[in-house]
C-alpha cells in the first residue's frame, strides 16, 4: 500500500513509538504505510507518525467522517454497542488488527455521573509492556469513544493484569494475522 504524498498543510501528528504529539509542516514528503480505523501510519525522513483521519485531506485523501449516527438509549445514555464499534476502529499502528479483536480491551462500562453526564471507562492492555505506543493508542480510543452520542467523558486505563497473550485474540483477529 506504500503511497508517497506531500502534505498540503501543517498538521498535528503522533510520533511512533513515543506517542508524542508534534507538528508536521506543509511540504513534508511522507509514505503512507497503513490506513486503518480512520487514521494513517506514515513515514517521513525522520520517523514514523500516526495521522488522524480528520487530517486525511492534507495527504490528498478523503478525510474520515468521524460522526457517529447511533442514537442514545432512552435515558440518554450512550449505546454500549456503539462504544464497542468505536473501539473496533482503534489500531496499533504496527498491527493490522483492531484492539478489540487483539483481545487488548479487558472491560468497558458506562457510568452516570450526576450533573456531568455519562462517562465510559475502559481497561485495556498492550501486547508488550515496553510498547511505547500505549499512550497514543489509549488517546485514540478515548477520542473515538467521545464521538459516541451521550458520552460526556471517557477514561482509558492501561493495565498489565492479567498479562496479554495470543490466546486472547479473537478468531477473526487470528485469521487476519495468519495464526489459524
Amino acid at each position: 500500500m506504500n503511497r508517497e504524498r506531500t502534505l498540503s498543510r501543517e498538521i498535528s501528528v503522533t510520533q511512533i513509538p513515543s506517542g508524542f504529539k508534534q507538528p508536521l509542516p506543509a511540504g513534508t514528503k511522507v509514505l503512507i504505510h497503513q490506513t486503518l480505523g480512520g487514521s494513517y501510519t506514515v513515514q517521513a525522513d525522520f520517523g514514523l507518525f500516526r495521522i488522524d483521519g480528520k487530517d486525511g485531506d492534507a495527504l490528498g485523501e478523503v478525510a474520515a467522517d468521524h460522526k457517529v449516527e447511533t442514537p442514545t438509549l432512552a435515558d440518554g445514555a450512550p449505546d454500549p454497542e456503539a462504544v464497542w464499534d468505536q473501539l473496533r476502529k482503534v489500531y496499533d499502528p504496527e498491527i493490522p488488527v483492531n484492539i478489540v479483536d487483539l483481545g487488548l480491551v479487558y472491560s468497558m462500562d458506562v457510568e452516570n455521573e450526576p450533573g456531568k453526564g455519562y462517562r465510559v471507562n475502559v481497561a485495556m492492555t498492550l501486547t508488550a509492556p515496553g510498547c511505547g505506543m500505549g499512550p497514543a493508542i489509549a488517546e485514540d480510543a478515548k477520542s473515538k469513544i467521545l464521538l459516541v452520542p451521550g458520552v460526556g467523558d471517557a477514561d482509558v486505563r492501561i493495565t498489565w493484569d492479567p498479562p496479554w497473550n495470543q490466546s486472547m485474540i479473537s478468531e477473526e483477529g487470528k485469521m487476519k494475522l495468519g495464526l489459524v
